[in-house]
């Protein structure tokens, strides 16, 4: 059985995005694959932020995540903190990476532009990411359009290391949707739609109500010609939109835009379409937001679970990079 990783930031509430570009796939993943998920906390760090927030919000991102179908009897679902062999093994992959692949990252270029301070744990995000996938053997990323730079970083650092220090890696492949791959935001469709972006009416969550989907939708930017067609480059808007209603409903792209030749009854089914797919993981997330203790054993018994793998992994790296075991005479 092929084994997959992938995982999410607490950097808000989940919304659209997170739900039709990765999580759905996951709960689908987690029954025909060794599936490892994490929220991802440690990457939380580098940026600015309140301790308590990120406690709670790193809380509210699992439940969210058991409220979208993950399994905790059928998948790994941990916290990312609290595998400490994620922080260990990113410092070896530090020590793979090189200062020019790091500096050449987009995410970082985009994030840091134009500020005066940024923490040098967002320069070296790529290495722990690739820890995060490297440590649990995995052979497939489900990821967003956005992170396969981050992925194909940590392929070409596993082949490195497995270079130069011995067959140590399982060198992983991306695994993006062919559709909503990239959700991105309804008022700027320019940008991804994000937790970390305040866009009131840009961004859907999965708690919104049927009425605040509805009024986010209508109010969705499209252009001011009127013809429905598919067109990203042209009409990124309307796009979003058709791919929104594809990824909800099953239908291809072309089936979509076949169906309509105006934008209100589009608006209107996509409105229904997303409010029908939510409603379940709404009521599922109040359901399980009443017993945070029970949400709480189930991380610690994943993560317990996860720490299983990933020390295996992390000693062989360690061996194989030269470092003197505890307890070991081997020179």
């Amino acid at each position: 059985m092929a084994r997959v990783l992938s995982g999410v930031q607490p950097s808000g509430s989940l919304h659209l995005g997170n739900y039709l570009g990765a999580i759905r796939q996951w709960a689908l993943d987690q029954f025909v694959a060794d599936s490892f998920y994490c929220v991802v906390d440690l990457h939380g760090l580098t940026a600015e932020h309140d301790p308590g927030e990120l406690r709670q919000r790193t809380l509210e991102t699992a439940v969210g995540l058991l409220a979208a179908g993950l399994d905790p009897e059928v998948c790994t679902l941990f916290v990312q903190s609290h595998v400490h062999e994620h922080a260990e093994l990113s410092w070896l992959l530090e020590c793979t990476a090189t200062f020019g692949e790091l500096s050449r990252m987009t995410q970082f270029k985009d994030k840091s532009l134009g500020r005066e301070s940024v923490r040098a744990g967002l320069f070296t995000y790529p290495a722990l990411m690739a820890a995060d996938i490297l440590l649990y053997d995995a052979d497939r990323v489900p990821v967003g359009e956005d992170q396969r730079q981050h992925l194909e970083l940590t392929r070409d650092l596993a082949l490195r290391f497995n270079s130069r220090y011995g067959e140590t890696f399982v060198v992983p492949e991306a695994a993006i949707p062919k559709v909503a791959a990239r959700v991105m935001d309804l008022q700027h469709p320019e940008r991804k739609m994000s937790k970390s972006v305040e866009s009131p009416l840009g961004t859907i969550t999965i708690l919104d109500s049927r009425d605040e989907i509805a009024r986010k939708v209508r109010k969705a930017v499209t252009d001011t010609d009127g013809e429905v067609r598919y067109d990203p480059d042209r009409k990124p808007g309307l796009a979003n939109l058709i791919e929104l209603l594809a990824a909800s409903t099953g239908r291809s792209v072309d089936e979509v835009v076949g169906g309509y030749t105006r934008y209100g009854p589009l608006k209107g089914d996509l409105a229904e379409a997303l409010a029908g797919a939510l409603a379940p993981v709404k009521a599922r997330y109040e359901q399980l937001s009443a017993d945070p203790a029970s949400v709480a054993a189930l991380l610690e018994k994943g993560a317990a679970k996860a720490s299983a793998v990933a020390s295996a992994t992390l000693r062989r790296a360690q061996q194989a990079i030269g470092l003197l075991m505890p307890g070991s005479a081997d020179r």
